[in-house]
């Protein structure tokens, strides 16, 4: 009798078609992470990437009904605190031979944007793990023990690529609740990941956006929020070939205008607030520093008496343009949000060593990446070379108004095939709600 295989039976078959494709065994041992002697780094590698689909966290599966088909535990355990392993190395390699692929599916002209952004890993009932710090969570408002996971991430506005990560303690001592181990060799890769993770914030980010471009990661522009959007970080970004697109708070900063100088809120006065449109306008400013910048003017939908600024530092886009491609900055909250929720960053092991929690976030972001990979190849079936893009067009950005008109067009489409009863009851409501909703939006139909 021939079984029937179920969704999860393929998640195997499927990762390891991506492993080979990929090869991944390669560029671990690129990266040193190797074995003298035992089971090969490759097979422990391909079993912890699978872990999460088990629905079990190491503990577990290593005491289940599995048992027997899986080594020792300490094999496992050794190979996530090997400071020898250099995953920092090993993802950008993979990140970068990923996002080379997805290039060469859209049309060079596309933009890609690398995103730098941070998200804490909580460990609020852990005492003993090293370099824990009390860190401030910006989305609770309120201090947590943990680690802020700084993440550089790659988009093409389609795909979201984690190129690298540094799991940071913090950079005052008084903030930390235990130091590095002594023990640690300090010639060994985990050394060295140990002292990146006490840097200051602006220069930890600094040091992963020049890492991905010497790795060959190409990008047009950086988008930060309002964090890292400061001329400190702007002025280093732009000094390596890339521009910026990030949003700024209304703090002490001044702009020089008109040969004048303003803080944000100054230099409203100069653009036209009148009307229903979501983007005011834009000025042409000079930082104190002397950057040429584009300040564009956005309507706060949360608070309409306020508004958000938008900062480019490539003041040849136009404003729409500038907001589009700062909606891209969004890719990595939703990587956040997955590797969290579904892939159990920051939850599968609970070890007290800095090196266990390096390589299990390494193992997180190859899942994704992978899943990424799986996604893109089963929309993207672009295997005929040039010819596709003859017969085909590449992934469009859609505004607003197309996207409600071709929202009610395939809505229309749909309830053409029903009776004409129910037909014109539903054009009725969607009549009565076309007529409540904004002018703008009742032009659109």
């Amino acid at each position: 009798m021939i079984n029937q295989n179920t969704e999860t039976d393929y998640t195997p078959i499927e990762f390891s078609a991506v492993v080979k494709k990929l090869q991944i065994g390669k560029l671990l041992r690129k990266s040193n992470i190797t074995k003298n002697c035992g089971i090969p780094s490759y097979e422990i590698f391909q079993f912890l990437l699978l872990l999460v689909f088990q629905g079990k966290n190491l503990f577990r599966f290593l005491n289940s009904k599995h048992k027997d088909q899986a080594v020792s535990k300490n094999t496992y355990y050794r190979f996530l605190n090997d400071t020898s392993f250099n995953w920092a190395k090993f993802l950008l390699l993979l990140s970068a031979k990923v996002s080379s692929v997805f290039s060469a599916l859209t049309r060079p002209e596309r933009v890609k944007v690398l995103v730098p952004d941070d998200s804490v890993i909580k460990r609020n009932r852990s005492k003993a793990v090293e370099l824990l710090a009390r860190v401030y969570d910006h989305v609770e408002h309120r201090y947590q023990k943990g680690f802020p996971m700084l993440t550089l991430g790659w988009s093409d506005g389609y795909s979201f690529v984690p190129v690298g990560f540094n799991m940071l303690s913090s950079a005052k001592k008084s903030n930390r609740y235990q130091e590095m181990s002594d023990k640690t060799d300090h010639r060994s890769n985990g050394y060295k990941a140990r002292k990146e993770s006490i840097l200051p914030k602006p220069e930890a980010a600094m040091l992963l956006i020049r890492r991905a471009l010497d790795a060959g990661i190409r990008a047009d522009y950086v988008l930060m929020d309002t964090w890292f959007t400061t001329e400190p970080m702007i002025k280093s970004i732009v000094e390596t070939g890339l521009d910026v697109i990030g949003m700024v708070k209304q703090l002490k900063q001044r702009y020089i205008y008109n040969g004048r100088t303003y803080d944000l809120p100054g230099l409203r006065k100069f653009v036209d607030f009148s009307g229903a449109r979501n983007t005011f306008g834009s000025l042409h400013v000079t930082t104190k520093g002397g950057i040429p910048v584009k300040i564009v003017f956005v309507r706060n939908r949360n608070k309409k008496s306020e508004c958000l600024y938008l900062l480019s530092t490539d003041s040849s886009l136009s404003d729409e343009e500038i907001v589009r491609i700062y909606g891209n900055r969004w890719s990595i909250e939703c990587f956040f949000k997955a590797s969290k929720s579904f892939l159990k960053l920051g939850t599968e092991f609970q070890s007290r060593t800095y090196d266990a929690m390096v390589s299990h976030t390494a193992i997180v972001f190859t899942r994704y990446i992978i899943l990424e990979w799986i996604r893109r190849n089963q929309n993207d079936e672009k295997t005929y070379g040039e010819l596709f893009f003859m017969l085909c067009d590449d992934i469009q950005d859609m505004d607003l108004t197309g996207a409600l008109q071709s929202l009610m067009a395939l809505f229309l489409h749909q309830i053409g095939e029903l009776s004409a009863d129910i037909t014109a009851c539903i054009k009725s409501k969607v009549t009565d709600w076309i007529k409540s909703q904004a002018l703008f939006i009742q032009a659109l139909f």
